[in-house]
C-alpha cells in the first residue's frame, strides 16, 4: 500500500533552530500511522540526505517523539540565516521536499 505523507500527517513544517540549523517537524494524524512509519524506519538518514541533497554528517538528529506521535529532524542550514544569498531567513519553507514523500507501508 502506497501512502502520501501529506495524507497521514496533520503538520509538516520547518523552522529555524538557531541561525545555523533547521528543524523539520512531522506530526502524524493518528498513532497508527506514526507507529507504522516508525516501525518501518521510513524516515531515516538516507531519505533525508536524498531529499535535501546533503551529506549524512549534516543531519544532526532524527528523533521519534512518541508522546506527540511526531518525528523531528534537525539538519545544518546550507547558509546561515540572513547571510548573503540566503532566501528563507526563518526556515519556514524548507519542508517542501517532504510534501512529495510517499511510502510503501
Amino acid at each position: 500500500m502506497t501512502v502520501k505523507l501529506v495524507d497521514i500527517a496533520s503538520i509538516i513544517r520547518s523552522k529555524n533552530a538557531g541561525p545555523y540549523e533547521l528543524t523539520l517537524d512531522i506530526i502524524f494524524k493518528d498513532r497508527e500511522w506514526y507507529e507504522k512509519i516508525k516501525k518501518a524506519k521510513a524516515i531515516n538518514r538516507s531519505l533525508i540526505c536524498g531529499l535535501y541533497n546533503i551529506p549524512e554528517e549534516d543531519i544532526l538528529n532524527i528523533i521519534e517523539f512518541d508522546p506527540a506521535g511526531a518525528v523531528k529532524i534537525t539538519i545544518k542550514r546550507p547558509l546561515v540565516s540572513g547571510d548573503i544569498g540566503e532566501t528563507d531567513v526563518y526556515g519556514a519553507q524548507q519542508h517542501a521536499p517532504l510534501l512529495a514523500l510517499e511510502f510503501d507501508i
